[in-house]
């Protein structure tokens, strides 16, 4: 009870509020959790990954999917057949794992489920990676050592034990669930042959075995002895609201700080997160704590970019501590050795340090700093270190080369960090891309002096180069490395660049979904180039998505939107992108379904448009149609091809339509 009936919120680091203490069920926000056993080898780092899967996910909850609350874990799974007795629990790093098995824990001990188990023993893996050989029992009471003399009673009733395992991904025990080695709860061995046979049941066969991990271990582990495998995909909409609510306290305050962030797609895709949201809404308070007055410059200086979150975040830090110490000199030194372990972390995957990696990096915990960026864990001389957010760590890889400048070794780690498979460098060189923009690294400046320009030269060098030759055969391997490459692009926010890389060259994804926030990247790229062609044949792209490039339609010169599953309810922003653009000469709207109430707008924005090749068909296009066609090709004095093809034209109105095209200057008809 006392260890779970508290959940505690750090506070803002570099400041010297101690960390808030609220009770678990007035400060729990819930999380989603689906059932799932998608595993694979992941191409894209699995913050990105996830978040793009999020919200499709989301919409499938309702239906598909089974939502599974904790009060489930261990009932009846339908998926196999069975009343489950190991249970894996994934999620990506600050999604609220551990958070979870202590609320799980706490409704436990207060009696609001599972009254079937008598002991629930918690472990971390963190923490028994310090023991040698051990036996079950020795691994339990080293944590319980209270029971000792009831321990042998205990385990003569497994079914009415649960056994808890937090962090897979931090063993240094490479566990093979295929096969167990234990029987005797006596037996010695390192602790991961203990958890196999546990979770096999050759050990304490009855018990229960609930387990956290970071989806990219599992995608190396024999999950079939799972018998329930559940993901955390984070916070519903309504649920970061209630986070936003519960950080800021004050109303106001809180609406337009989410609002804020809702209106930015990069920062608020990541709000899935808990630890996210943590993150944003701290940089968000100390913004408003600088400014008393909330004015609408204000809401302009406030970041933009996930880089930009991150410098931030980092240099109040820095700005609280220079207040209370003398910094200066030593920040860009703790900076440097603090950034070179980061980096070694992130391309060994690697969250978690310990005292010989301080040591060997030659980081010096006794600066008052570093307590700002790092948790301790543990009691001496068994004590752990990781950064507050993976994220945070990321970001410090990428600003050491910014302080310490070597270009053969910014050219090893890039190439490095292009070789991983597994995306764990992805948002590492999206942060070396986006410091490479001169107004984001100059926050930093009076806190950690001058930022290598030469480093910046560098990561643009490297992007120039990363831009695939526009081929016409190119895969779809090409066109996502192009979308991770305009990602790098967005957080550059570097213009000029955007315009030399991109120009008026062809811009092709045929064949690759694209989110709201791919489309919102796109937005930014499209926004940069001049008279482009664009082709999005069957990208998936949703309403939202389209609305995100509406304010790019002005650059463009073709766009093709076929197969898209567009509706009518696309039309108001395809017509408010048309309406005011004076660039855009083909549009291919083929095999969407536009029938409806809103074709009427498209048609409308047609009439003011420079549109000279127009392709509606298949669009399940109707006679009711024909009027508004009618209207926007009567008053067009540009169009001069047009199909409509594969509709269904037929009724009283296709007169009006006829009638339209004898005064048209359509010289081509389908």
């Amino acid at each position: 009870m006392e260890k779970t009936e508290t959940l505690v919120e750090h506070r803002p680091p570099g400041t010297t509020l101690e960390p808030q203490r609220f009770p678990i069920n007035e400060r729990f926000v819930k999380l989603i959790v689906v059932s799932t056993d998608q595993f694979r080898q992941r191409s894209q780092n699995e913050l990105i990954q996830t978040g793009v899967k999020h919200e499709e996910c989301l919409k499938k909850t309702h239906t598909g999917l089974e939502n599974i609350s904790p009060k489930k874990l261990f009932r009846w799974n339908h998926q196999s057949q069975c009343v489950p007795h190991v249970v894996m629990v994934s999620g990506v790093p600050g999604i609220g794992k551990t958070t979870l098995m202590q609320k799980f824990v706490y409704d436990w001990v207060t009696g609001k489920h599972y009254q079937r188990f008598a002991f629930v023993f918690f472990f971390r893996f963190r923490d028994l990676n310090r023991l040698g050989e051990v036996s079950l029992e020795e691994m339990i009471l080293h944590q319980y050592p209270h029971l000792k003399y009831q321990i042998g009673n205990i385990l003569q009733y497994p079914e009415r034990l649960l056994f808890i395992f937090d962090g897979l991904d931090e063993s240094i025990h490479k566990m093979n669930f295929g096969s167990s080695k234990l029987s005797n709860p006596k037996q010695r061995r390192h602790y991961g042959d203990i958890v196999v046979s546990l979770v096999r049941q050759s050990l304490l066969k009855g018990c229960s075995v609930l387990i956290t991990s970071r989806p990219t271990r599992l995608a190396s582990v024999d999950t079939s002895v799972f018998q329930r495998i559940a993901e955390i995909m984070g916070f519903l909409h309504e649920d970061r609201l209630i986070f936003f609510i519960n950080f800021f306290g004050y109303e106001e305050l809180s609406e337009k700080a989410f609002h804020y962030v809702q209106e930015n797609d990069m920062l608020y895709t990541f709000c899935y997160i808990p630890s996210y949201c943590w993150i944003i809404c701290t940089v968000l308070s100390m913004c408003f704590r600088s400014q008393p007055t909330i004015t609408d410059q204000l809401m302009t200086s406030l970041p933009k970019t996930v880089t930009q979150l991150f410098v931030t975040f980092v240099s109040n830090i820095l700005a609280n501590h220079s207040q209370n110490k003398d910094g200066g000199h030593t920040d860009r030194e703790l900076l440097t050795s603090i950034g070179w372990m980061a980096e070694h972390g992130v391309m060994n995957h690697m969250m978690v340090f310990d005292e010989r990696h301080l040591e060997s990096f030659s980081v010096r915990k006794d600066k008052h700093l570093f307590s700002s960026f790092m948790m301790e864990s543990g009691q001496p001389p068994d004590v752990d270190y990781t950064f507050l957010h993976l994220t945070l760590q990321e970001f410090f890889a990428a600003l050491v080369h910014f302080i310490n400048y070597n270009p053969d070794r910014l050219q090893t780690t890039l190439d490095e960090a292009e070789s991983y498979k597994d995306g764990r460098a992805d948002i590492f060189l999206r942060f070396l891309c986006g410091l490479s923009d001169s107004s984001t690294r100059s926050m930093l400046k009076s806190h950690v002096g001058e930022l290598s320009t030469q480093t910046a030269r560098h990561v643009i060098t490297w992007i120039q180069k990363k831009i695939p030759d526009q081929r016409s055969d190119k895969s779809i391997t090409d066109s996502r490395e192009l979308l991770n490459v305009f990602y790098y692009l967005h957080e550059s926010r570097n213009k000029a660049l955007v315009a030399q890389c991109i120009g008026s060259n062809k811009v092709d994804f045929s064949g690759v979904p694209l989110s709201p926030l791919d489309c919102s990247v796109l937005s930014f790229i499209l926004q940069s180039c001049r008279e482009t062609e664009v082709n999005l044949h069957s990208c998936n792209i949703q309403s939202e998505g389209l609305r995100k490039l509406i304010p790019a339609l002005h650059n463009i010169k073709s766009l093709r939107l076929d197969s898209n599953q567009l509706t009518d309810s696309s039309c108001p922003h395809l017509a408010s992108g048309i309406r005011l653009n004076q660039t855009l000469r083909t549009l291919n709207l083929s095999m969407n379904n536009l029938e409806g109430p809103y074709f009427r707008d498209l048609m409308e924005a047609l009439t003011t448009s420079q549109i000279e090749k127009f392709i509606l068909d298949r669009n399940q296009l109707t006679d009711s149609s024909c009027p508004h066609l009618a209207s926007g090709i009567r008053n067009n004095k540009t169009l001069r091809t047009l199909n409509l093809s594969n509709n269904n034209l037929e009724g009283p109105h296709f007169r009006d339509l006829m009638e339209a095209l004898t005064t048209s200057r359509i010289e081509e008809l389908q």
